[in-house]
C-alpha cells in the first residue's frame, strides 16, 4: 500500500480503468455522484461484491475510515479511491482509522489503511451547514496544534505544520473548500507524530454526550472545536513549549489564539462539563492523553472545571 495516496483530478475517474468499480456515498451526495461517475451504487458496506476492483467512497471522516477498515479487512487488493465530502477529518490521507464500536471509539493505525487515491471534489462544499463546517475547522485546527506540539514531533514535521498553520489562519472558520487542502495536509502531518488531550476528550466523551443529547450533533469535530482552547490555554500555561515554538516558527500566537476563541461555545461547554467530571479518569488514561505536550494529571481537571483559560 502507499505511504502517500495519489492525487486525482475529479474528471480523471469516469473514464479511467478502474475494473469493476462500486460507489459508496453518503446519502446527502448519492444524487450527485450519480450524476458524475458511470459505475454501480452500493448503500453500505454489506452489499459490497466479493470481487470488487475498486471502491470509490464519497463521504465524511466516518464513512471513509469504515471503507478503509472494510478494505484492510476483506479485500486487501481492491484499490481505494477516497473523495472527502466535509474537510477537518483527513480520513482521506491518513493512516488512521477510528470506529464507533459499542459506544466507544476502536483506533488501529497502519500503511495499509491508507486510500490509493484521493480526489477532492470542492462542489460538495456547497451543502455543508454553516456548524458542521465550522467545528470542521475546528477539527482540522486540533490535528495541526496538537500534531505540532507532539513530544513525538521532530523539527521537520513542526516546519511543515507551522507552514499549514499559516495558510489555515487567514481562512475563514466557515464554509469554504479552501480547507480541503490544509486540513488534509494537516492530518497527514499529524499522523506522522500523534495528537493530545483534546483528541483524549474527544473520543472519550462522544459516546456518553451523543447518548444524553441524541439530537444535538455531538460528533468528534465539535468536540474538538469545543475543547481546543481550553486544552490549548491549559498547555500555554503550563509550559514555555507552546510559546517558544510560536515565535521560533513565526507563529503569530494572538491570531491563532482568537481562532480558538472564536471555535469555542460556552453554552455548549457547560453542557459537556459534567461528563469531563464524571469520566476524567477515563481521559487520562485515552492513549492522545498520554501524549500530550503537557503532562495531564488527576488534578489537572480543575483546570477545565474552574475555567481557567479564561
Amino acid at each position: 500500500m502507499p505511504s502517500k495516496p495519489q492525487t486525482w483530478e475529479l474528471d480523471q475517474l469516469p473514464g479511467a480503468e478502474l475494473g469493476k468499480a462500486v460507489v459508496l456515498a453518503t446519502r446527502s451526495v448519492r444524487d450527485k455522484a450519480t450524476e458524475l461517475l458511470p459505475f454501480a451504487q452500493s448503500k453500505g458496506l454489506d452489499d459490497l461484491p466479493s470481487d470488487l476492483d475498486t471502491l470509490i467512497v464519497i463521504g465524511g471522516g466516518t464513512l471513509i475510515d469504515e471503507a478503509k477498515a472494510w478494505r484492510a479487512g476483506h479485500a486487501p487488493k481492491t484499490r481505494l479511491i477516497a473523495i472527502p465530502s466535509l474537510w477537518g477529518s483527513g480520513s482521506e490521507v491518513s493512516p488512521v482509522v477510528v470506529l464507533n464500536r459499542h459506544g466507544k471509539k476502536e483506533i488501529h493505525i497502519g500503511d495499509e489503511l491508507i486510500p490509493d487515491t484521493v480526489c477532492l471534489w470542492p462542489e460538495l462544499a456547497s451543502s455543508i451547514p454553516e456548524n458542521i463546517a465550522r467545528y470542521a475547522c475546528g477539527d482540522a485546527w486540533s490535528h495541526a496544534l496538537e500534531g505540532f506540539l507532539s513530544p513525538l514531533a521532530s523539527s521537520e514535521l513542526q516546519n511543515e505544520l507551522a507552514e499549514f498553520m499559516q495558510e489555515m489562519v487567514a481562512l475563514p472558520l466557515g464554509n469554504d473548500p479552501l480547507w480541503f487542502g490544509p486540513s488534509a495536509r494537516a492530518c497527514a502531518g499529524q499522523a506522522r507524530s500523534s495528537v493530545g488531550l483534546v483528541h483524549g476528550i474527544a473520543h472519550s466523551l462522544e459516546g456518553y454526550l451523543r447518548a444524553e443529547f441524541p439530537e444535538a450533533g455531538w460528533g468528534h469535530a465539535k468536540l474538538c472545536s469545543l475543547f481546543l482552547w481550553p486544552v490549548m490555554e491549559f498547555n500555554r500555561q503550563h509550559s514555555p513549549k507552546w510559546q517558544s515554538l510560536m515565535q521560533q516558527h513565526n507563529l503569530d500566537e494572538d491570531a491563532i489564539l482568537k481562532v480558538l476563541q472564536d471555535l469555542h461555545e460556552p453554552d455548549a461547554y457547560a453542557r459537556a462539563l459534567p461528563f469531563l467530571q464524571q469520566h476524567w479518569m477515563e481521559i487520562l488514561r485515552d492513549p492522545s492523553s498520554r501524549t500530550n505536550s503537557v503532562l495531564v494529571r488527576p488534578a489537572s481537571k480543575s483546570f477545565f472545571v474552574e475555567r481557567g483559560f479564561q
